[in-house]
């Protein structure tokens, strides 16, 4: 599903990375659904939003929802991401901080277990 998304973005560099994020969730989390909903690729788990992305010329925007952002915004601060109160943002050179998005996506899928709608 992410693959025909992967296709639209025209800077290899950009590509692999956000590739490489993509992929990577899909190893550890083999049991989310990865989809592509407003043009943006995302993880589901059970039918509720995990976790998604979404593409600038400057960064990648991942966007795990506010609960989650309020719960790591020192972390997310911590590895020298900018923030807004619904995403943070890794730039095209940033490192990419991979206990980070593992935090925050285990404790999504956790706290979101019960959850039956799309959004918290």
């Amino acid at each position: 599903m992410h693959d025909e998304f992967l296709t639209t973005l025209r800077d290899a560099t950009q590509r692999e990375k956000l590739a490489s994020i993509l992929t990577w969730i899909q190893l550890h989390y083999p049991h989310l659904d990865a989809v592509v909903k407003w043009n943006q690729p995302m993880f589901l788990d059970h039918g509720t939003f995990i976790i998604g992305f979404s593409v600038s010329k400057q960064h990648i925007a991942v966007a795990p929802e506010v609960v989650a952002m309020k719960q790591f915004d020192l972390a997310i601060q911590e590895a020298g991401y900018k923030a807004t109160s619904n995403l943070f943002r890794i730039k095209w050179n940033d490192a990419i901080s991979w206990d980070l998005l593992e935090q925050i996506i285990s404790f999504n899928i956790e706290d979101k277990s019960a959850i039956t709608s799309f959004w918290r």
